[in-house]
């Protein structure tokens, strides 16, 4: 095999692990493509694992990407969430990115780790935190594996996944969920928003719950999380009184999970997942800046 088949063969991996890393699919191409550079300029003569090669470079030129990223985020205009990788409004396969599980055994685990709502928990990860539990949780790489990678002692190794995990667990929705109740819930809160039914919104979502949504400025949006369910069943009942009728609602996925999509004279203007409890809505998350939609109007849509 030569160096360009065993660089496509494994592609999909890179990109998919630089997509958890970086939470942009734009910026995960990028990192894929230097790390293609630098495996087409390498000695392939001293290279004994060509995977284990690759993975570290992508890592690496993740790691620093992401250190880049994170300080322009810190002026981003309201919440900065993830952007969606693959944006479907029919229930076809998840695409490249989820797709690429171990095995069918960890698929649902798999297809929850890309899920926008993971990536966003992901965020409050430290760079090197957040590159240590992908490798290892995501990937399957041994202590040792990801301290040479890193570049770090394998005990802080264990200790920074052994702090995402708790992280993460926390943030978790309790109970695991059915994609097809997921996808009931999620269905009843789109005809609840679209109808201005404040009762029913206000029974689908948990006291508790939680909205963020990211215009970047290019967007109307909540500039703010929202908390509390009647709070939040409040904004939509008010959107509604004065919805724009050039709006169109649909039910769709978004990194192979359900989603709500909105489209203002065809252009789509927002994107929406959930997280639920089986019984509630906990959390919602609306990615509404048009960069990370394909679209290039910056007044697509009204959305929140």
């Amino acid at each position: 095999m030569d160096t360009a088949d065993t660089f496509h063969t494994h592609r999909p991996r890179l990109l998919a692990l630089a997509y958890r890393l970086l939470g942009s699919r734009a910026d995960a191409e990028d990192v894929v493509q230097d790390a293609w550079l630098r495996w087409h300029q390498a000695d392939q003569s001293a290279i004994v694992d060509p995977l284990a090669w690759l993975v570290t470079a992508t890592t690496r030129l993740g790691i620093d990407r992401l250190r880049a990223l994170r300080a322009r985020r810190e002026h981003y205009v309201g919440p900065w969430l993830p952007e969606p990788a693959r944006i479907e409004e029919d229930d076809g396969p998840a695409g490249d990115i989820a797709d690429h599980a171990p095995g069918p055994a960890r698929a649902a685990e798999t297809a929850e780790q890309v899920s926008l709502a993971f990536l966003a928990v992901l965020e409050r990860l430290g760079t090197e935190e957040r590159a240590a539990f992908l490798l290892k949780e995501a990937f399957d790489y041994d202590y040792a594996q990801i301290a040479a990678l890193l570049g770090q002692g394998e005990a802080n190794c264990r200790q920074m996944v052994h702090r995402a995990r708790q992280r993460l667990a926390a943030a978790r929705a309790r109970f695991e969920v059915s994609p097809r109740r997921h996808r009931v819930l999620l269905e009843k809160f789109m005809h609840a928003a679209r109808g201005g039914d404040r009762a029913a919104l206000e029974s689908l979502l948990h006291a508790d719950a939680r909205l963020v949504s990211d215009g970047g400025g290019k967007a109307v949006a909540v500039i703010r999380p929202l908390l509390g369910g009647e709070r939040i069943a409040r904004l939509f009942w008010a959107a509604y009184r004065r919805q724009d009728p050039a709006i169109e609602w649909r039910i769709g996925r978004v990194n192979g999970e359900p989603a709500i999509l909105r489209y203002r004279g065809g252009v789509l203007a927002a994107v929406m997942v959930a997280v639920t409890d089986g019984e509630r809505i906990t959390e919602l998350f609306t990615v509404a800046n048009p960069d990370k939609l394909g679209v290039t109007n910056a007044a697509a849509g009204a959305s929140w």
